[in-house]
């Protein structure tokens, strides 16, 4: 008998890229899916395949208390209306403050920690107040998804989650759809970073390093694909890009054939990964990846296997490991690839990720709750 699932989101382009599969499962399966998302001319997506959209606004940075508190006032009316009888989230706010609507309308949420951002990487007033939040909303959920074991040990140790949670081996990656490409034989070197150009994804490293590595080695471009989320980056890319440093190429909603083009992927983040889904497609496209030493990161990468670890925030350690990969013969490259392929097949197919949802469905009772 099919059941009533409530998805409560923060952007149509996560929940399509990372929950389309397991969201067409739920359909086809027969369950009834409501999607609480933002407007998006893109949602249609959804509708199409036969799920209802709530619009919903949600402010995906910064706190504020006002609006806040109108998110989790619109996610108890929406709960009440739908009565849904299991809910997923995603992301901080539709976890904490979907979380505490589902504890007053008494509904079974299951909470997914994709990562948790830059909050919990200093202590300070901003980590004590989201840690007081976590307490008072996920620590009451059903279940709780981590998606790496740091992740998960922090919760525990800081008191903000029961022993209602499990692990998932990230978002999972679409083996069908990034399937093993072959890599470019031409002279010269690509690299790629891909995410929003910010502080706290290591866009300084990967300057750094594009600036050094550049000029010994000229046969290499680094790509940056992602947009700029932080204003002092504005001017800082447009010089690197004028001088032919790097290549910004902005945000990209097909990013599968610049990894295609590519050699290898950075990614330089200080942390707040849950499983970076950039290194999982990466890797499932054969590509050799480069990532500095966080939770979520070093689930991925087997070290001088399928790739490299670097220090964290060392634009020195990044140089080195660059190097080390340029000097590799090129059938040392290919294998490097290989064996990342293999890894992902093996630990982070997607398909994981979806039997994990069905099997929270199918322990539901046939009663609604």
């Amino acid at each position: 008998m099919g059941k009533r699932i409530l998805i409560l989101s923060n952007h149509f382009i996560t929940l399509y890229n990372f929950r389309k599969e397991m969201i067409q499962k739920l359909n086809e399966k027969g369950h009834e899916v409501f999607i609480s998302m933002p407007r998006s001319d893109d949602n249609k997506f959804f509708t199409d395949i036969g799920c209802k959209i709530i619009e919903t606004p949600v402010e995906r940075r910064g706190i504020n208390p006002v609006k806040d508190i109108r998110l989790v006032l619109k996610y108890i009316r929406i709960m009440k209306a739908v009565k849904p009888d299991i809910i997923f989230s995603y992301t901080i706010k539709p976890n904490i403050y979907g979380s505490i609507a589902s504890n007053i309308t008494k509904n079974k949420h299951v909470n997914n920690i994709t990562g948790t951002g830059g909050t919990f990487l200093k202590r300070n007033f901003v980590s004590e107040v989201a840690k007081l939040l976590y307490r008072f909303s996920i620590k009451k959920s059903y279940k709780v998804f981590f998606q790496n074991s740091g992740d998960k040990d922090l919760f525990v140790k800081n008191n903000m989650v029961k022993d209602n949670y499990a692990m998932l081996p990230g978002s999972g990656v679409n083996l069908g759809q990034f399937k093993v490409s072959v890599l470019p034989s031409n002279d010269e070197i690509n690299f790629i970073f891909m995410g929003r150009v910010m502080e706290l994804k290591g866009i300084d490293q990967y300057l750094e390093t594009a600036r050094v590595v550049k000029d010994e080695y000229p046969n290499t471009n680094f790509y940056i694909a992602g947009f700029i989320e932080e204003e002092k980056y504005k001017l800082i890319i447009d010089e690197y890009n004028s001088k032919g440093i790097i290549d910004y190429i902005g945000f990209q909603k097909d990013i599968k054939s610049w990894i295609e083009m590519c050699h290898c992927t950075i990614l330089p983040s200080h942390g707040g990964e849950g499983v970076p889904n950039v290194l999982l497609e990466s890797a499932a496209m054969g590509r050799v990846c480069i990532a500095s030493k966080i939770n979520g990161s070093k689930d991925v990468i087997d070290d001088g296997v399928t790739g490299y670890l670097f220090n964290t925030r060392s634009s020195d350690d990044l140089i080195d490991k660059v190097k080390r990969f340029l000097n590799l013969k090129f059938e040392e490259k290919i294998q490097m690839g290989l064996a990342g392929r293999a890894k992902v097949e093996r630990e982070f197919d997607r398909q994981i990720v979806i039997d994990a949802y069905l099997d929270e469905i199918n322990k539901l009772h046939h009663k609604r709750i």
